[in-house]
């Protein structure tokens, strides 16, 4: 008997696969055009669309994710309490940073306990690529007390804080000698950021609180995805006179209809600043009252609140000295310069008008990310 050519399927078999290839096209082929909304109806459509049987292990299923998201919630209350109990371990090593970067003690030398990478760049090279920057580092004296612009370089070489720090910030940022971490009771921490006497507001120290939630919300269960950021409040600053770095004064001539008259009306208008990060807007009760924009703001707060707890304040050395570099938007250039090059091989073809090389690089938002 001869064999069967190759790529023949037993009748049954083929009858068995195209069932479950029937099965996965309706519930997985989804039209592109369809948002996160459209989706999750047409996917709840085509699982009531199956057999009963199937529906029901698929309750079961669900079920058993409850009990898990339950079980995970209580674990995540206990990483909380981990968080609680190891920030009192870290701070001395804190409180030690603060004193060697203002100045108050000046440690003994000591030996590294790390082994450099090497570095391919000579220091030749690097003069001549920043040798503004050098210029700026080298001028510093030899009898300079703790480490200059620490925290003000710490914002300069990441790229969300560096954004936030506009150069009329820059004079009161050098005066910021600490940013420190406090975990609350009922699931909330609050940023302090202290700051030497300096001549725009007498605070000493300015804060801003988060509140956490790790619980399955009953209306919602599924869309538990371990601690988030739901709220945040910061804190009146003490300007002084003529030194709120959140407004601007604009001057506008203004002629009189009848008389012709001209005259010059004075008003102060909110301008950017870092020191807006105190002020964000309030979160509404119910979360359809609050519009686009100040969802907009709030999403990067949450962002930025988290970025600080768990990158900057525990390594914030590192952001100093390039050990961790922030470089996000090079690799973003390096896709783009590579997707440049297949367009110019490709003669034949050219992008379809409209198209967005970075359509795939979305940006996680704070809410998607479990905060621990």
């Amino acid at each position: 008997m001869d064999a069967p050519p190759e790529g023949h399927v037993e009748a049954e078999s083929c009858n068995e696969v195209d069932d479950e290839k029937s099965v996965n096209s309706d519930c997985q082929s989804m039209p592109a055009y369809m948002n996160s909304v459209m989706r999750r109806q047409y996917l709840q459509e085509m699982v009531k669309a199956l057999p009963v049987p199937i529906q029901n292990r698929i309750v079961v299923l669900k079920n058993l994710q409850l009990e898990h998201l339950k079980i995970e919630a209580e674990f995540f209350e206990e990483v909380y309490k981990l968080e609680q109990k190891y920030q009192l371990k870290y701070q001395p090593m804190f409180d030690k940073r603060k004193e060697i970067v203002i100045g108050t003690v000046d440690p003994p030398v000591e030996k590294p306990n790390w082994t450099e990478p090497e570095n391919p760049e000579t220091e030749s090279e690097a003069e001549e690529h920043y040798s503004e920057s050098l210029k700026a580092i080298k001028s510093i004296p030899q009898d300079a007390k703790g480490i200059p612009g620490f925290w003000l370089t710490v914002f300069r070489n990441t790229a969300i804080l560096s954004e936030m720090v506009q150069p009329h910030d820059e004079p009161a940022m050098r005066k910021l000698t600490d940013i420190s971490i406090k975990y609350d009771d009922g699931h909330s921490y609050t940023l302090e950021f202290h700051f030497d006497k300096n001549e725009y507001f007498s605070n000493t120290v300015l804060t801003k609180q988060y509140v956490l939630k790790s619980t399955v919300d009953p209306d919602d269960p599924f869309a538990f995805e371990g601690p988030e950021i739901y709220k945040c409040s910061g804190c009146n600053i003490t300007w002084e006179k003529k030194m709120n770095l959140t407004v601007k004064t604009i001057r506008k001539k203004q002629k009189h209809k009848e008389r012709g008259a001209v005259r010059t009306i004075v008003k102060q208008v909110p301008t950017d600043s870092f020191f807006n990060f105190f002020n964000p807007p309030e979160v509404p009760s119910d979360k359809e009252e609050i519009d686009d924009e100040s969802q907009q703001i709030l999403a990067t707060d949450f962002e930025i609140g988290h970025f600080l707890r768990a990158r900057i304040i525990p390594k914030a050395v590192l952001y100093f000295t390039g050990d961790i570099v922030d470089d996000e938007d090079d690799e973003d250039e390096e896709e783009f310069d590579e997707n440049e090059e297949e367009d110019d091989d490709d003669e034949v073809a050219p992008p379809t008008k409209g198209h967005n090389k970075h359509a795939g690089n979305k940006k996680q938002s704070p809410n998607d990310c479990p905060n621990q």
